[in-house]
């Protein structure tokens, strides 16, 4: 091998652990096959499991964040029924758009964090209905499915905002 030959430059990884990615996902999940309805707002509920991939995607790679977002939206779609693969490939895909977008900015700036998830949320929600127009759901209910991203969007920029000066709180009561 020649001297003159440099190896690639790969960045070490500085996301969160597997473990606590795993660990946030399976709360998130269980919470919204079970308690999640309770927190209905004109009946829109918010997606923790959306929040939590988000929460991921800003802090890693676009391949990273497309395996989350794959995974999260796989196990979706296993506690949905008649969803297909929907979920599935909306999640991955807000999970891809919101790294990409994360890229030039501190991921604990609220603002720019909840703006993302308002976007990963609608986007969600058109690659969602899109796929599931396809599989032949009727897609003469879009007004209605419009008016409870909007919904959704903002229940879920309001968890993020709660759950990052929760994180604030506790950091600076522990250090």
């Amino acid at each position: 091998m020649s001297s003159f030959r440099s190896k690639p430059h790969v960045a070490p990884f500085a996301g969160p652990p597997w473990y606590a990615a795993a660990a946030w996902l399976s709360l998130a999940l269980a919470a919204q096959a079970t308690l999640v309805h309770a927190l209905a707002f004109h009946s829109v509920v918010p997606s923790f499991v959306l929040v939590v991939v988000v929460w991921y995607a800003i802090r890693v790679d676009a391949r990273r964040a497309a395996v989350y977002g794959l995974i999260a939206g796989l196990c979706e779609d296993a506690l949905s029924a008649g969803t297909g693969a929907a979920w599935m490939i909306s999640t991955g895909s807000s999970a891809v758009i919101a790294s990409m977008l994360s890229r030039g900015f501190f991921s604990d700036s609220i603002p720019l964090v909840s703006g993302v998830t308002l976007l990963a949320t609608l986007l969600r929600a058109l690659i969602f209905w899109a796929a599931m127009a396809l599989g032949g759901y009727p897609a003469g209910l879009g007004a209605m499915h419009l008016r409870e991203a909007l919904f959704e969007a903002l229940l879920n920029g309001a968890i993020v905002i709660v759950a990052m000066l929760a994180v604030r709180r506790f950091d600076a009561l522990r250090g």
